[in-house]
């Protein structure tokens, strides 16, 4: 669990600084992403990445890990306090509370599902 969860953390704080390369190292090559945002899935890492600029075009978000649990299948659950902002006004469009679930191979993130309200 410690290795999972500090992989996780240092994603976590990769993404709210928008420092997507250290994000996208991450994971791993043909990472299987969920685009929450638009709808359906990516996968790999350019997909992600074109994913994320165009989401950080519109709405920026803050992630914050509040806590991880192993699942009996080796996947992390991690409850996540999340704040979303339009991007041009900065007006808060949601303050929640989500779960993501991930799934790790080699110290690297290979899939992630967002589950919902936690």
């Amino acid at each position: 669990m410690a290795e999972g969860e500090a992989i996780l953390r240092s994603a976590y704080r990769a993404f709210s600084a928008r420092d997507l390369e250290a994000a996208l190292e991450l994971m791993h090559p043909e990472v299987d992403w969920p685009n929450a945002w638009e709808g359906g899935r990516v996968v790999g890492r350019a997909a992600v990445r074109d994913y994320w600029t165009r989401q950080f075009a519109a709405i920026s978000s803050e992630v914050e890990p509040e806590g991880f649990t192993v699942e009996p299948d080796g996947a992390i659950t991690v409850d996540v306090h999340q704040l979303v902002r339009d991007a041009a006004s900065d007006e808060l469009i949601s303050d929640a509370h989500v779960q993501h679930r991930y799934r790790l191979d080699g110290g690297l993130i290979v899939r992630m599902d967002v589950l919902g309200p936690a």
